[in-house]
């Protein structure tokens, strides 16, 4: 279902004119053509942008990720820089367009409604807490989740797409996040690589790609765009210093790689918007909303997923709609899994628990938050996970090496 066009006044971008096209426009579908093209059996139609069968004639695939680093961003930062240089398409990412929904897509080929996340922070009920996904750690007071009782193993459903080929595969990622529960669940049997900086990125991706005799897969990921997007503005000198150093990494790879019979392709997870610190609405400040919750926010800031207290599921709703006014829609989630926002499929077991029953999608440059005790009250300038076109839009850069 195709909703209407809405005219952001607050921000220069263009609105967001439909769900994210999980039929062939869409991060599910890039991973889709990848798997096809390595002899997997994807879970969803491949990318019309780059088909299976070009996928399929190269002898091996690089995936480089780059967190953050949207088509507005690569179009405003990096405008004549290598990897602009081999832009072929705008995609999609997934609903929301945000990290542990994303990057959970790359590593499974499922939607989010087949993996379960749903944002940053998501309701484990087999924890019986709100955790942020990526580090498994429950809200406020940072428990592990493995010490509630959740492995990776039950938190995280979906098998790796890795396990799921029959050609080797590597994953070249961030030191500081490479052991993490997360990242051993969804690397499988990839071989797994760290590093310590950009350059060291292209170096390890070019050696496990000439390392492979025959087919194969390599996936790099790099964080580092998207901490200063989140801490300076997407659009701020530090975001743009990151953006450069990236794109060198990605020339220095490409030239790396030349002659090898490579593809190489490069994306994001999700793009970004300036979300000023003065229009982030704190939820305790709506009269009476917080008593009508039975569990923290869950999502994101800009798409916040409300578990509500029983038989009060109206009632909130209608008193969100007066706090917010033209600020935000308030939905029943049931009607964006209906409408298909979070992408087909068998839905995840735990997905109406996970979801919860209200979702808050905030226009504009909005956001909310809420608190609980012993977390650090800080607020992020850049943000995504909404449904503005920013958020949501992401490059598609293809290079046969």
């Amino acid at each position: 279902m195709r909703h209407p066009q809405r005219t952001f006044a607050g921000l220069q971008s263009q609105p967001l004119s439909s769900i994210p096209d999980y039929h062939g426009a869409s991060l599910v579908n890039l991973m889709a053509s990848i798997t096809e093209g390595l002899g997997g059996r994807p879970r969803h139609a491949p990318l019309r942008a780059l088909g299976a069968q070009e996928c399929r004639a190269a002898q091996r695939i690089v995936l480089l990720v780059i967190d953050g680093l949207g088509e507005r961003q690569l179009r405003e930062l990096i405008p004549d820089g290598a990897l602009a240089a081999s832009h072929r398409a705008t995609i999609d990412s997934v609903f929301p367009p945000t990290t542990a929904s994303a990057i959970t897509t790359t590593y499974t080929g499922a939607t989010p409604l087949e993996h379960g996340l749903t944002g940053w922070h998501v309701y484990f009920p087999d924890a019986s807490c709100v955790a942020a996904a990526l580090p498994m750690l429950s809200r406020g007071d940072e428990v592990p989740l493995v010490r509630r009782g959740l492995s990776a193993a039950r938190a995280f459903s979906e098998p790796s797409l890795f396990d799921t080929l029959s050609v080797p595969a590597a994953v070249v990622t961030d030191r500081r996040i490479i052991d993490s529960g997360y990242n051993r669940h969804h690397c499988g049997s990839a071989a797994r690589h760290a590093y310590a900086d950009v350059g060291a990125l292209a170096d390890l991706t070019a050696a496990a790609a000439h390392g492979m005799r025959g087919p194969g897969l390599v996936y790099s990921y790099w964080p580092d765009f998207d901490s200063a997007a989140h801490r300076y503005g997407p659009g701020s000198a530090k975001a743009a210093t990151r953006a450069r150093a990236i794109d060198a990494a990605f020339a220095r790879l490409r030239e790396s790689l030349a002659g090898s019979d490579t593809l190489l392709i490069a994306t994001a997870d999700h793009g970004f918007i300036d979300t000023p610190v003065a229009h982030c609405l704190d939820l305790s400040e709506a009269d009476g909303l917080s008593a009508l919750l039975r569990l923290p926010l869950c999502g994101e800031r800009r798409s916040a997923f409300c578990h509500v207290q029983p038989g009060r599921v109206l009632e909130f709703a209608a008193r969100a709609r007066d706090w917010l006014g033209e600020r935000a829609d308030v939905r029943p989630c049931g009607e964006l899994i209906d409408e298909g926002w979070f992408g087909p499929g068998q839905a995840h077991r735990q997905f109406v628990e996970r979801i919860g029953d209200v979702a808050l999608l905030m226009h504009d440059d909005w956001s909310v938050k809420d608190w609980v005790r012993g977390e650090a009250r800080y607020l992020h300038c850049g943000n995504h996970g909404g449904t503005s076109a920013d958020e949501l839009r992401i490059p598609l850069v293809v290079s046969a090496c």
